[in-house]
């Protein structure tokens, strides 16, 4: 015991013993920091990885409310455009029907107009040969007395 190496080592005891509790405390102090600034960290992490997650759950939503939105606004197009398609069939079935009603009344008018002209020129040419033939067995006088009287009748017997 009485070697100055055992007095080194228990001098080097006691300086490693009164250094050690002020060292302990710095150093639990700095890993009591960092363990702080770790935690607080993580913390900040998580609040931000909350946040993210309910910035995309509104942004999810959004999304599908904006979907449900387009596929409205396309069957309300599509509806729309089918009531066009069929307003413009319809009109064009009526303007197709009004023509084609407007060609009859004009062929039958014109066929009307025909007879009424074939009519017209069947009496004339009647007339004209009776004129005639009633001049070359009757005379002037006679011939003329009768076809006034069958003009005057003519109206009366067309009907």
């Amino acid at each position: 015991m009485n070697t100055p190496e055992f007095w080194v080592a228990v001098g080097f005891l006691i300086l490693l013993a009164v250094l050690f509790k002020p060292a302990k405390k710095m150093i639990t102090e700095s890993l009591d920091s960092r363990a702080e600034k770790i935690r607080s960290s993580l913390d900040k992490a998580e609040k931000l990885r909350e946040e993210a997650q309910h910035v995309l759950a509104d942004y999810q939503r959004k999304q599908r409310e904006a979907a449900k939105e387009i596929e409205g606004l396309v069957a309300n197009a599509r509806s729309q455009a089918e009531t066009m398609r069929s307003e413009a069939e319809n009109s064009l079935k009526n303007t197709l029907a009004r023509r084609e009603q407007l060609a009859h009344e004009k062929i039958n008018q014109a066929e009307a107009d025909a007879i009424v002209e074939v009519r017209n020129l069947a009496v004339d040419m009647a007339i004209k040969a009776s004129g005639e033939l009633l001049e070359r067995r009757l005379g002037q006088k006679q011939s003329q007395e009768l076809i006034e009287t069958a003009i005057k009748e003519l109206p009366r017997n067309l009907q």
